[in-house]
């Protein structure tokens, strides 16, 4: 197929390309990865790597490593189909081939569930960390956190909050990297976690949450495209349909070595997060390897924050101890609020999307504008805070909640991914779509989550 007929398939290159930033102007545009990078700092980081450096030092670090690689292809081929088509990646998966809405219902089903219980474990999480410094009841503390983030996310307030979060978010990562190198074990340590091997003890129901929310999880994947989107990488958003309009040969070929370009810039930044957010990692796998696994802790239950607690404690005493806690308190509280603002919004518009009829009866006598904002503070209001709650005073226990979320994150990116590849090779032109090198990395990543994943439920169904 030549150049010419691939745009006269069905899809879907952006008309209009942005001029490309030169020199120092691309450091702009990598704010983003590290918005990221500082947003993925969740309960991956602070709750499950210390648990697995704890129970099994530096055994895994292969897998991490393995992690890290697909996750920077993961968001790098979302990335690719919003720089190309000026579209989200989930209004992409609306406009696939077959049932109307099919794929997005395979993101929106699994996203409802997976938004309920991680705004749950992670303020259960959020609330054990205070009760260490202040006469609180953690039941109490967790209950109104996640009643006050959703007030701040539907009043609006929520982005005033964004600057303080993420500065203390990053006074976080870099103790927690200062307290590693104080306590380095040396690269031989390292090197022998580099090799893949059989580890002993191994479980499953342990490590399957660590591989879920080991850097962003499959919800922080997709957002990585409406990243790319709001900050306008290759150009404007494309609202609603779009067809490209005739172009001349000039045209086409400066358009298209523009978009590539900007396909280098989002793969640069895509990077930036990914090693930014694997540093962090490593650093509290570090801490768990050499300040809890001695001591035979690993944190469980609601006192959970009281043993990562220790990992700066054991080496700075009490005001380490303290800097921990209100690093989790506000790392952890500015994830609740991007959960409920993030998934309030992909809530609604995949409403939109799913019930296209329905939506067009209540747009009458308001614009879609206000329509979509009142049915995500709906969302908000149901889904992110009142059945969170529900759920946690059921359970309360953190690491039991969270690991619950972890695996369906785990289950669902082999579905998620497999939706990006297909779409990326089928609605893309060919010489903007996926080479060789990531179609292989693609499928790799699809069939490793996939075959935890099965081995998962196998063992709980019939082992």
């Amino acid at each position: 197929m030549n150049q010419e007929a691939d745009y006269t398939s069905q899809e879907q290159r952006r008309a209009f390309v942005a001029p490309v930033p030169t020199k120092w102007d691309r450091l702009k545009w990598y704010g983003p990865g590290f918005v990221w990078m500082v947003s993925s700092v969740g309960s991956g980081s602070i709750l499950f790597t210390p648990r697995v450096g704890s129970r099994y030092g530096y055994d895994l670090l292969w897998a991490a490593l393995i992690v890290t690689f697909l996750t920077w292809v993961i968001i790098r081929e979302i990335g690719r189909y919003t720089v190309v088509s000026g579209r989200t990646i989930l209004e992409g998966y609306e406009g696939m081939k077959g049932p109307r809405g099919w794929a997005v219902w395979l993101i929106f089903v699994p996203g409802i569930i997976s938004g309920i219980v991680v705004v749950s474990g992670i303020a259960a999480l959020v609330g054990s960390a205070l009760v260490i410094v202040l006469p609180l009841n953690q039941a109490v503390t967790s209950v109104g956190i996640i009643i006050v983030s959703a007030a701040l996310v539907i009043s609006g307030h929520y982005k005033k909050l964004e600057l303080v979060t993420t500065v203390m978010a990053v006074i976080m990562i870099i103790s927690v990297f200062l307290t590693a190198i104080a306590v380095f074990p040396g690269w031989e340590a390292y090197g022998r976690g580099l090799v893949p091997t059989a580890v002993p003890d191994f479980d499953l129901y342990f490590i399957l949450p660590w591989f879920g929310f080991l850097l962003a999880g499959a919800a922080g994947m997709m957002w990585f495209s409406y990243w790319v989107a709001a900050r306008g990488y290759g150009g404007e958003v494309i609202e609603g349909d779009a067809t490209l309009p005739p172009e001349s040969p000039a045209v086409r070929s400066d358009a298209d070595a523009r978009l590539r370009r900007w396909l280098v810039i989002m793969s640069t930044t895509a990077a930036i997060g990914v090693l930014g957010a694997t540093m962090v990692n490593f650093s509290f796998l570090t801490l768990g390897a050499e300040l809890l696994r001695p001591q035979g802790v690993i944190p469980e239950g609601i006192r959970v924050a009281e043993d990562l607690a220790r990992l700066l404690g054991e080496v700075w005493g009490g005001p380490g101890q303290y800097l921990l806690v209100a690093g989790i308190f506000v790392a952890l509280w500015g994830s609740i609020l991007s959960n409920q603002d993030g998934w309030g919004r992909m809530y609604a518009d995949a409403t939109f999307m799913l019930l296209p009829r329905t939506m067009q009866r209540f747009e009458r006598g308001t614009s879609r504008a206000k329509l979509r904002r009142r049915l995500m503070n709906l969302y908000i209001i149901i889904i992110l805070t009142v059945i969170p709650i529900i759920v946690f005073l059921l359970l309360r226990n953190p690491v039991a909640i969270l690991s619950v979320a972890g695996i369906i994150t785990a289950a669902h990116l082999p579905i998620m991914v497999s939706l990006t590849l297909y779409l990326n090779l089928s609605r893309l032109p060919r010489h903007h779509g996926p080479g060789i090198f990531f179609i292989i990395a693609t499928g790799f990543a699809i069939v490793f989550y996939a075959f935890f994943s099965i081995l998962f439920f196998y063992n709980l169904l019939f082992a």
